[in-house]
């Protein structure tokens, strides 16, 4: 063949599967929670969340400029955004991120994977949705799970109260965010709210990061590991695994993506015990499959689904 013409050839796209986005997102969003404690080592909370939110940010915006893909916000959603804004990624990240700081990664992932469980009943408390006895029965098989994991062989309560709630917290924070979410996906891209909430979280994060945790900045000597968990956790966690996560969403629906969410605390356990040395017992172990087998059974035959999955943030 004359190579002009060969050159010359369009270069035919290449196919990604759509399980690939959809495990790529999974492992993204469960090594958050391994980026975020080696994080917690050298700064606070607010402070981890308030750069994971510009950086990502950032990002989007590019993402979205570079790709001709820029959406502005009409007038009459400014109000809906930002009420989406506080509940995720401002109060959601304010409970992940304290309760990964006072119990454990894999302990908080696995609490943050029953947010499917609960979105059932928050689409039935809020849109009316029904709700099957298969949704109930994943709901107590997963707390059934959760609870394994924080209570001693002695039945005294092994995880801390504060970082508890604090998980618990970010999962109702998560539901409230899918009423708003469910209105705001109709008008507008997931890339174009990610960007826009994750902007507005930065600048609710602003005042309390300036007067409680910017002094504290200056002590902190940069280097690899800091730099890279920072990038990680804002590039891949908050930015790319939720454009995967919609891609997933967009071709095999929300419903069967939901089912991938039970790996996310899989991936975290496993890479925790082997990059931040995390125990890895039996008893964790029955924990998650509980969990796990909980979250599958909620998501199976689900009529009407609401967008409640993690990040969520994101």
């Amino acid at each position: 063949m004359n190579l002009k013409i060969l050159i010359l050839q369009p270069v035919k796209e290449i196919k990604i599967p759509v399980h690939f986005y959809a495990l790529a997102a999974m492992l993204f969003w469960g090594m958050s929670f391994i980026w975020t404690s080696r994080l917690l080592v050298h700064f606070q909370p607010v402070t981890i969340i308030f750069v994971r939110l510009l950086i990502s940010s950032a990002f989007l915006f590019l993402l979205m400029i570079v790709s001709g893909r820029f959406e502005k916000i009409r007038r009459e959603d400014i109000w809906l955004l930002i009420g989406s804004a506080l509940f995720n990624p401002f109060l959601y990240f304010l409970g992940e991120n304290f309760g990964v700081k006072y119990t454990s990664a894999t302990i908080s992932s696995v609490i943050i994977a029953t947010i499917p469980v609960f979105s059932p009943l928050i689409a039935w408390f809020t849109f009316r949705e029904k709700i099957s006895r298969l949704n109930i029965f994943g709901l107590f098989v997963s707390f059934s799970g959760v609870a394994i994991m924080l209570v001693s062989r002695d039945l005294s309560f092994s995880g801390d109260g504060k970082g508890v709630l604090s998980l618990f917290g970010a999962v109702i924070s998560a539901l409230v965010f899918t009423v708003f979410l469910k209105r705001l996906t109709r008008k507008y891209s997931p890339v174009t709210l990610v960007a826009w909430q994750n902007i507005i979280g930065a600048l609710m994060f602003l005042p309390v990061f300036l007067v409680f945790e910017s002094k504290k900045i200056n002590e902190v000597r940069l280097n690899y590991d800091i730099i890279s968990s920072f990038i990680f956790l804002s590039v891949f966690a908050s930015s790319l695994a939720f454009v995967f996560f919609a891609k997933t969403v967009k071709e095999i629906g929300i419903s069967k993506a939901n089912i991938y969410s039970n790996l996310i605390p899989v991936f975290t356990a496993f890479f925790a015990y082997f990059l931040i040395s995390e125990s890895f017992t039996l008893q964790k172990i029955s924990g998650i499959i509980l969990v796990v087998g909980g979250v599958y059974l909620s998501e199976r035959n689900k009529p009407v689904p609401v967008s409640g999955s993690r990040e969520p943030g994101t």
